[in-house]
Parts: C-alpha cells; structure tokens; sequence
C-alpha cells in the first residue's frame, strides 16, 4: 500500500509523533444527567442540593466531569451514582443534547452532554453523597416558558437552578422526550 503524505510530505505516523496536543485550548467534559418519573398525575425529577462551589445550596441535576479513559455515557453513570446512590444501565441513557454556551460554568470553558432516564421511582431510593447535601424528588409544573419544581415545602422556579439546567429540563419537553 502506497503511503499517503500531506502538503509538508509528512505521513501520518510522522506527522503524529510532532503533533502537539497542547497547542489548542480544550473545554473540559461533564456530563448532566436527568433521572424522571412519569405517572397520570405528575412528572417528577431527581434534583441534588450542592454542597460545593459554584451554586453553593442551589439545586441542580447530578451530574460532573468526565474522567480519562471513560466515555462520556459512563461519566453520567458514575456520576449520577456518586451524588445520588442510583445505579442505571447505560441503556437506559437517552441523549438530551450538547450544551456548550460561553459562561454556562463559571469555572472554566465547560461542555456537557445531558441525559435523560426516565424510571420507577419506587425501585430507587437516592442518597444524598459525594459532593451533593441533599437529594430529592421534584414535581414539575410546566408553565408558557418555565417552569416550578417543588418538594414538600421546598419550592423553586426554573431561573433558580445552578448553571444552565433550566435550559436542559426545559429541552425534554419542548423535544417531547417525555
């Protein structure tokens, strides 16, 4: 087989051992993950309570960064199980989308691929861990172009969620995920 050499007459095995992988910027990886409920009456979501910066006590979908080695549905498993004790096979991760907006995390440049599994929620029985206070189930009511979650006397609006989760609990219904 004939080697293939580009405009600086490099192969690819050439021009790979010069390749500089630090010459670009890179975003980091995270992934956020919608655990839902369905029944006749109501909708319902799995929300952590954080308990580290940024959006200290702010509530948010569990979720965080990827690790070397991993793909990123297995971000989400792992993840989803550190902050909240839940188990789900990675069959069960649907794709909600990518979210990528300049300042969506005021860390750093971050991307997210967010996940929808919708499940039984008398099978589960979520435990509020790793850097999550606490945990909990959330009614959703849907309103023109927002949206309440609400959790015995614990009452949030959608603007009051930690980076931009509104934007990807309110993705699942305009895509009609659920």
């Amino acid at each position: 087989m004939c080697e293939i050499r580009d405009k600086n007459g490099l192969t690819e095995l050439e021009y790979l051992k010069t390749y500089n992988p630090d010459a670009w910027k890179k975003p980091s990886l995270t992934a956020d993950i919608c655990i839902m409920t369905r029944n006749d009456e109501e909708d319902r979501i799995l929300m952590i309570k954080r308990g580290n910066h940024p959006f200290l006590g702010r509530w948010a979908l569990p979720g965080g960064f990827s690790q070397e080695g991993e793909s990123i549905e297995e971000t989400a498993a792992r993840e989803l199980a550190e902050e909240t004790g839940v188990n789900i096979d990675l069959d069960e991760l649907k794709l909600i989308g990518v979210y990528s907006k300049p300042g969506r995390d005021p860390r750093d440049w971050t991307v997210s691929a967010a996940y929808l599994a919708v499940v039984d929620a008398n099978l589960i029985i979520p435990i509020a861990a790793d850097d999550a206070d606490d945990v909990g189930w959330f009614t959703i009511a849907m309103g023109d172009n927002d949206f309440r979650l609400k959790n015995g006397n614990n009452e949030i609006g959608s603007c009051d969620l930690a980076f931009d989760h509104e934007e990807i609990i309110k993705d699942i219904y305009k895509n009609q995920m659920i």
